[in-house]
């Protein structure tokens, strides 16, 4: 047989200009033209800036070693394009030393780059069997959970049925789970749907009776057994305010046009203080300015702590000058008694709920009743006789807490008197604390204490397994999870007596007893 003809040897010419190294290889092993009517695709013209004679030179290789050119697209490059995908003609490719230009045509679908892929390799795309795929799946969690149920890489070894078995088994389990964890949110969700739609009915039903029926004979209703119930069962919003201030009254005979007096003066004593801070002027004034000009100072602190999660107090809010303006005008009122921190969360209740001028009358008169008397002006005495009235009733309700607290020497004054303070408003969650406030407003100081005892009463079983410290932070700081439903049946719950005395006449026998001993540890008169 005649020997093949041999092409003669020759450097690779390798293109700088060509998008990639698989093209290079393509151009320098396919003929332009098969001879047997195959499809291989023809070899790109060169590009111009190459001569011509290594162009001929290079066509000749080919052309003389066709058979062999031949052979090795069909049996080798074949082979080579099933297990390395070819790029896509227009895609952009690498230089050497630089990425290529990316296109300026839009990009492709999906489908149509299938569709050029299937025919320049002749491989149609299969889609996997149905058994492979998940069926019936009505939850998919949003995470990485269904990741247990794919296959391994096809470079590492396939699960065993049993490991298969096991995987869907823990995804199911999950699924069930979660599913579990979906519906009772649900029904969490809609259980409080229905607790706020019944509320909403029974506040517009509420409403009307307050409207029609009660504010207009007010003196002859508030204190019928009727009234009484609608009262403990919290106000509507849009009455709260007309109520609180016909329950707290105005003995002190404040009118509108006597809060903008002392506001003018507080006013002006602002403007002073701003502009007078020399040393000398505050030595000269005396202590009485210097305490009148701390009491403006910390009003300023203490406002931007009120609420702050509702941002309305807070300096460039709409409230914030409200606010000042009555503390400010009240320590002009009261000098004797100034700003105490906890005040600007009473006057900030009263200020959501009423008129400007209508929340500085309630709070000054509120301020005036006896129990909040003695706590702004810390009277010692008084304050420590509160505080025994309130354990009479502790041991009476809750012996076993009663002890517990005991044991620990932790009295009432660590967690009452911010309770005290604030009537409860910086404790409990607003919306609660506002039902507090419409019982208060008709049972007086007493229902405060019994709030206190209803919330001892609410958490007696956690608080039985503190110690002092994180008791007092507990009650500190209450949950924010607290509901009026839960508090106020633990309120209810609480007896207001003692050997069959009552709140007032405990409170009046320790008044008594202290009397007397004031007067037995009094000195003899001189003869």
């Amino acid at each position: 047989p005649a020997a093949l003809p041999l092409a003669p040897l020759g450097f690779t010419d390798v293109n700088l200009n060509s998008r990639n190294t698989y093209e290079v290889s393509r151009r320098r092993s396919a003929p332009e033209h098969l001879p047997h009517g195959g499809t291989a695709p023809a070899e790109p013209a060169p590009p111009p800036q190459e001569p011509a004679e290594r162009a001929r030179h290079r066509v000749g290789i080919a052309g003389a070693g066709s058979s062999f050119a031949e052979f090795f697209t069909r049996n080798f490059f074949t082979k080579r394009t099933k297990e390395l995908k070819p790029a896509v003609q227009s895609a952009p490719g690498w230089k050497l030393f630089g990425k290529v230009p990316p296109r300026e045509n839009l990009p492709k679908d999906s489908k149509i780059i299938q569709q050029e892929y299937e025919a320049r390799t002749g491989r149609m795309y299969k889609p996997p069997p149905p058994s492979a795929r998940r069926k019936n799946i009505e939850f998919e969690p949003l995470s990485t959970t269904a990741l247990i149920l794919e296959d391994r890489p096809a470079n590492l070894p396939a699960k065993s049925v049993e490991e298969a078995l096991r995987h869907r088994q823990e995804y199911d389990e999950m699924v069930a789970e979660a599913k579990k964890r979906e519906i009772k949110e649900a029904h969490k969700r809609k259980k409080i749907m229905r607790e706020r739609f019944k509320q909403e009915e029974n506040i517009a039903s509420a409403m009307v009776i307050w409207v029609n029926e009660i504010l207009p004979n007010w003196e002859g209703m508030r204190a019928t057994r009727r009234v009484r119930e609608l009262w403990w069962q919290g106000l509507p919003p849009s009455v709260r305010g007309k109520v609180w201030s016909l329950a707290v009254g105005n003995e002190l005979n404040i009118t509108p046009e006597l809060y903008e007096i002392f506001l003018s003066r507080a006013k002006e004593r602002w403007k002073s203080f701003s502009e007078t801070n020399s040393e000398n002027d505050i030595e000269d004034a005396g202590a009485s300015v210097a305490d009148r000009e701390a009491s403006l100072e910390l009003i300023k602190l203490d406002i931007s702590r009120t609420f702050p999660s509702l941002y309305i107090f807070q300096k460039g809010g709409p409230y914030h000058d409200l606010l000042h303006s009555v503390l400010g005008a009240y320590t002009c009122y009261r000098p004797d008694v100034g700003y105490v921190q906890g005040m600007s969360f009473i006057a900030a209740v009263l200020i959501l709920n009423l008129e400007e001028a209508d929340a500085f009358i309630a709070f000054a008169n509120l301020l005036n009743k006896p129990c909040q008397l003695a706590f702004f002006r810390v009277d010692h005495s008084m304050m420590l006789k509160y505080f025994a009235a309130f354990e009479v009733f502790f041991e009476e309700n809750l012996p076993k807490l009663f002890l517990h607290f005991k044991s620990y020497s932790l009295t009432p004054d660590i967690y009452l008197i911010d309770w005290i303070f604030t009537l409860y408003s910086k404790s409990l969650p607003l919306d609660l604390a506002c039902r507090v406030w419409d019982v208060f407003c008709r049972d007086g100081e007493e229902f405060l204490f019994r709030t206190g005892l209803g919330i001892l009463r609410l958490y007696e079983d956690i608080l039985l397994q503190m110690d002092f410290i994180h008791i007092a932070q507990f009650l500190t700081k209450l949950p924010e999870d607290i509901t009026s439903e839960k508090l106020f049946s633990c309120i209810a719950a609480i007896q207001m007596q003692n050997s069959n005395k009552k709140w007032a006449q405990v409170f009046a026998s320790l008044m008594k007893d202290n009397k007397e001993g004031d007067k037995n540890h009094s000195p003899a008169p001189k003869t």
